[in-house]
């Protein structure tokens, strides 16, 4: 199983302790790149596929790195039909 397959498996599965290092790593392997407005932009991000035109939007988890429950259906939602 690679990298890709165990984290794609790992967020499906709803954990309560998926990073945001994790999402990151997992977002670029799936041709995402990370994007911030500069210093105006707070702890907004988005993560955009330009081949497949998606772009999602989140706020950085703070103050530790584990993704919030919401975030984690946002993403499962977002790359569902990505394959």
């Amino acid at each position: 199983m690679s990298k890709r397959e165990k984290l794609i498996a790992k967020l499906k599965s709803k954990p309560k302790d998926f990073t945001y290092q994790e999402l990151k790593t997992l977002m670029n392997l799936l041709g995402f790149y990370e994007w911030n407005n500069g210093k105006t932009s707070g702890s907004r991000v988005s993560f955009i596929n330009k081949k497949k035109k998606i772009i999602i939007k989140l706020h950085k988890p703070h103050p530790n790195n584990i993704l919030k429950k919401y975030q984690i259906d946002l993403i499962i939602d977002a790359i569902k039909n990505l394959k």
